[in-house]
């Protein structure tokens, strides 16, 4: 067979449903080779749009998605995409065409050191340089996709060597590979540890969603009465629910849960990355004392410096701890973690408690959306953020009650992400309600994927909060400068634009116009939906000096 083949096959292997990708002259026969296979191939109407459907199918099923261009250009417009998965910890394979190897020592068209780009945006990188070598290449390439911490690969066939015959066969995945378990030293300098502790705080990060311990998790906050706060990327892993929730933490600003952690004697730190949350942020003053669970050792980071490590399976971890409480560590209601729940849940609770979260001022103010939209979905139905101002308010104000229903991109933190990545939850989970939103600044960069969603039959509902500009970099100049500038942009007519790309589209006029367009928008099936909503983001600046000034006790 050709190569190109062989390598079609061994993606076959490796269990891969869909390639997102823009097709090239340089990756022409792994096409030919794809179309005769039982791999979808989604034509994107950009490579980075193409790379963010890869990351959140990687998020969603715990697989790598695949992601596909040509060389040069097509390469690069991949990276943006590529380093957003890899930061943020999704399983992703990139494979771009190149031009013939006997041509790559010298100036010619549209050649470069493609390799040489990806080295610092992926977990491992290569070029094929023997036909023979692909089965190897394309196994290890996925096993590391997925091997923890998760991240992005990538792999570049040249034109020549796809053209080259060969006898080879796949290399099948083996079963499940079992991880470490921690040992019985560290789990028992953990519950001593805790035993310890006057006011531990858990720290929940994104490590417990992609793992899903929610159940390890959940019988930990039980046995020990300890609260717990989650990053932006780890919503969910303990229900919002949960009367030891504080909701998320990482605002960037004080919160309730702010005096939560400057309280603390102890921060028990699960599945958490340093790019979620800063520790400098939490650990004021270096005083506190840490305990480190996770998949690798902790990072070095002057504010971070675990009393105890204990580096394995987080599930296993949690389960080898939940087995050895006793009394010496159960925590009776801590006043300050109690008050700090009480308060976030009168503001923020679903229903919306709040008073913007009721009122009808238009443009609208961003509870009311907020509190609006999470009375409109299930538990387990699927919100993804994009990059804005309307991030930080999702973060806060939209309770999670699953792990993975409300995907944040809190890492690489690239705009441009919840379009694409609409459509491929909408393949991975055709059932569940999937509502992306974006500001009109993310809209405007990747909304033409949105014919993507029209081709494919796919219906997600895409919200576009409407400022006319970078929201949050105005409210973050606003904070520091008490002004702003070059972050202002007249939308175009985006109900226009988006139903010339063959959705169904719609402005809102008043603020209690939404709900009902969020039901109709939900009865469609056909095709996805766009709905436009001004939005008032002079609460932005509002809600930064009111965390300023709280006080939970």
């Amino acid at each position: 067979m050709r190569a190109s083949d062989l390598f079609v096959r061994c993606l076959e292997a490796e269990g891969v449903e869909y390639v997102f990708g823009v097709p090239g002259e340089e990756n022409a026969d792994l096409l030919m080779s794809m179309r005769d296979s039982g791999i979808r191939f989604v034509p994107t109407h950009h490579e980075s749009g193409a790379a963010f459907m890869a990351d959140v199918y990687g998020r969603l099923t715990g697989n790598p998605g695949v992601c596909l261009s040509t060389l040069g250009p097509g390469a690069s417009n991949l990276v943006t995409g590529v380093a957003n998965a890899n930061m943020d910890n999704s399983p992703l394979v990139a494979i771009t065409g190149q031009g013939a190897t006997t041509r790559l020592h010298k100036e010619s068209h549209q050649a470069m050191n493609v390799v040489e780009m990806f080295t610092p945006i992926t977990k491992w990188t290569t070029s094929l340089r023997d036909q023979t070598t692909i089965p190897e290449v394309i196994r290890k390439a996925f096993k590391l996709a997925v091997a923890e911490k998760p991240g992005a690969t990538h792999v570049e066939l040249p034109e020549d060597i796809a053209k080259h015959e060969v006898e080879s066969a796949p290399i099948v995945p083996p079963e499940k590979v079992r991880r470490p378990v921690p040992d019985e030293k560290s789990i028992a300098a953990a519950l001593d540890l805790i035993a310890r502790s006057e006011r531990p705080v858990l720290l929940v990060g994104q490590g417990c969603v992609r793992t899903r311990v929610s159940r390890q998790l959940e019988r930990f906050v039980d046995e020990t009465g300890i609260y717990a706060g989650m990053t932006f990327m780890g919503k969910g892993a303990l229900s919002d629910r949960h009367d030891r929730s504080l909701y998320a933490v990482g605002l960037g600003s004080r919160d309730y849960v702010t005096e939560v952690f400057e309280a603390a004697d102890l921060v028990i730190a699960v599945g958490y990355d340093m790019v979620e949350w800063p520790p400098a942020r939490w650990n004021i003053g270096r005083s506190k004392r840490l305990l480190h669970i996770d998949f690798d050792p902790a990072e070095v980071d002057g504010a971070y410096r675990p009393t105890v490590e204990i580096v394995g399976d987080i599930a296993a971890a949690l389960w080898a701890i939940n087995e050895g409480l006793t009394d010496r560590q159960r925590f009776p209601d801590i006043d300050v973690h109690a008050k700090a729940r009480l308060h976030l849940t009168e503001e923020i609770s679903e229903g919306g408690a709040s008073a913007e979260a009721e009122t009808g001022d238009f443009p609208m103010k961003p509870q009311r959306i907020l509190a609006d939209l999470r009375a409109e979905m299930d538990d387990d139905d699927i919100l993804i953020s994009d990059v804005g101002a309307h991030k930080m308010w999702i973060a806060r104000h939209y309770p999670t009650y699953t792990p993975n229903s409300c995907i944040i991109s809190n890492g690489f933190c690239s705009m441009g992400i919840a379009i694409p990545g609409g459509v491929s939850a909408s393949l991975v989970h055709p059932d569940q309600r999937i509502v992306t939103v974006s500001g009109d600044g993310g809209f405007l960069m990747n909304g033409p994927e949105l014919a993507t969603a029209v081709r494919l039959g796919v219906a997600p509902v895409n919200l576009v909060w409407e400022d006319n500009g970078y929201g949050l970099i105005s409210w973050k100049q606003e904070v520091e400068f008490g002004r702003h500038f070059g972050t202002d942009f007249p939308s175009p007519d985006l109900v226009k634009i988006s139903e010339g790309l063959g959705c169904h589209a719609r402005r809102l006029e008043s603020a209690d116009e939404l709900r009902p367009a969020l039901q109709e928008a939900f009865a469609r099936r056909d095709l996805p939906s766009v709905i436009v909503i001004p939005v008032d983001y002079r609460e932005n600046v509002k809600l930064t000096k009111r965390l300023g000034q709280l006080i939970a006790h």
